[in-house]
């Protein structure tokens, strides 16, 4: 299967992939969807000097002139920090049209995953996973990234699913899709802006050495599909829940009034939070993914060992 037509990795991440060194996935709807210029490009260089300093290979992700770029330029990052939303927030659906049209193209967690598995990488740091909508029941408006991690074999380092979302049926449909959720430290899943849903993981391990080995377990039995690591934002920048929760409430509300749904659902209901807090919740969004990445670094740093 030839793919370089629709797949680009730079040569740096090739070079470390060829050389089993660690290499890290990195999304890059933060950067077009996630806060506004500069800032968002700020923050995805900083993303990348994390990774570097805790011993892997930054892979920042993206769809440029309708190629999968896995690895893309500081040049290609401030073009789409430029963009900002004129850049559309790619997820599977969009990936035949996007690549088929020669467009750019924002991913997603489901999209990073895609394009980390098809180079070859199988440690991905974001912010929080997508997942089961409040009112789904209803709406039926759930995220790809789950069923992309039911399918995919690239284990994603979060703080847990967005708490705009509701994690307790997030988590059901994770388990009906035999993924695998673990707490990094923690028996209890991240609620992204604060330490602790209330709902329980899987498993707890401690060490990044003990996900590297589950894993690498994963591969050599042949399970398909990706892995979930719950990291929780540091204690000094995690939010008071009830402080969040209102804010999150009232955000969502409006959404409903304003009958916004679909893709466009999460990055307004982000922004408006941010909005509402005063710029508190993306200090704590920038600061968990700061976390989230060092950590990926060295899962996949114990992982390359075992290699």
């Amino acid at each position: 299967m030839d793919l370089t037509k629709y797949l680009a990795v730079s040569e740096e991440v090739k070079a470390a992939l060829a050389e089993g060194k660690p290499v890290v996935a990195l999304e890059s709807t933060i950067i077009s969807h996630g806060m506004p210029y500069p800032k968002n490009v700020e923050t995805a260089l900083e993303v990348e000097k994390i990774v570097r300093e805790n011993g892997a290979i930054p892979a920042t992700i993206a769809i440029i002139g309708g190629k999968l770029t896995v690895g893309i330029s500081k040049e290609q990052i401030e073009y789409l920090g430029k963009k900002g939303l004129a850049v559309p927030k790619a997820s599977r659906r969009d990936l035949p049209v996007l690549l088929a049209k020669g467009s750019d193209g924002a991913t997603t967690v489901a999209t990073t995953m895609i394009a980390a598995a098809l180079a070859g990488v199988k440690v991905f740091g974001t912010g929080g996973i997508g997942g089961v909508h409040r009112g789904a029941e209803t709406t039926m408006d759930i995220s790809a990234d789950l069923e992309e991690l039911a399918m995919t074999p690239v284990c994603v380092v979060c703080a847990g699913c967005k708490s705009i979302l509701d994690i307790g049926l997030t988590l059901e449909y994770l388990e009906t899709k035999g993924v695998t959720v673990i707490g990094y430290g923690t028996e209890k899943m991240p609620a992204f802006y604060t330490t602790d849903s209330g709902f329980k993981v899987d498993y707890r391990l401690d060490t990044p050495k003990e996900i590297a080995e589950a894993i690498k377990v994963k591969e050599t039995v042949g399970l398909k599909g990706g892995m979930i690591v719950g990291n929780p934002i540091p204690a000094e920048y995690s939010m008071d829940p009830d402080y969040i929760n209102a804010n999150i409430d009232a955000a969502i509300k409006e959404a409903n009034e304003l009958g916004i749904k679909g893709k466009e659902i999460t990055p307004f209901l982000l922004d408006k939070i941010q909005k509402l807090t005063g710029g508190k919740s993306l200090e704590a969004n920038i600061r968990l993914v700061y976390n989230n990445v060092a950590v990926a670094a060295k899962i996949a740093s114990e992982l390359s060992k075992l290699n």
